[in-house]
């Protein structure tokens, strides 16, 4: 399971809006020289995300819940965004190939071919977005912010 923390923005009716960003120790590990995820932070802005999850037990802005997806959803999600216009790009350049055409007509079909596979990916992946198996859970809900203050007579 992939775990990450994230914030209440807003609960409202068994719904909640999350927003989760890239961790504050990121790049303090001594991997971060071969680590992918360090080197993308170093590129773009400081972004973070929003993810809207179902949950029944009321939540209070600020609070932290910790939130998981399975990680076989995770690669075949990888996989099919990945994948599928590589293999829509070699398939249709191939084809393209053994008809005998020059190679022009395999580049570009080549490419037509990989946005195929990009808009078969999208097909898809509006199919498993209603399956329980690519929802993210909530695995632990922290305190409320107010009762995370601890006061010393």
């Amino acid at each position: 399971m992939v775990k990450e923390w994230a914030t209440v923005i807003r609960w409202h009716q068994g719904r909640a809006l999350l927003r989760y960003g890239a961790s504050s120790g990121c790049g303090s590990c001594s991997a971060r020289g071969a680590c992918g995820s360090y080197a993308l932070s170093k590129i773009g802005p400081n972004t973070e995300h929003q993810l809207e999850v179902e949950i029944q037990q009321p939540l209070v802005v600020g609070q932290k819940v910790e939130v998981g997806i399975p990680e076989g959803s995770l690669l075949r999600s990888a996989m099919l965004v990945y994948l599928t216009p590589l293999i829509g790009l070699f398939f249709v350049a191939a084809l393209v190939q053994l008809a005998g055409l020059e190679q022009i007509w395999v580049a570009i079909s080549g490419v037509i071919g990989g946005f195929l596979g990009f808009f078969l990916a999208r097909k898809i992946a509006s199919y498993w977005r209603d399956e329980t198996a690519f929802q993210p859970v909530i695995l632990q809900i922290g305190l409320p912010p107010e009762e995370r203050l601890v006061q010393v007579d």
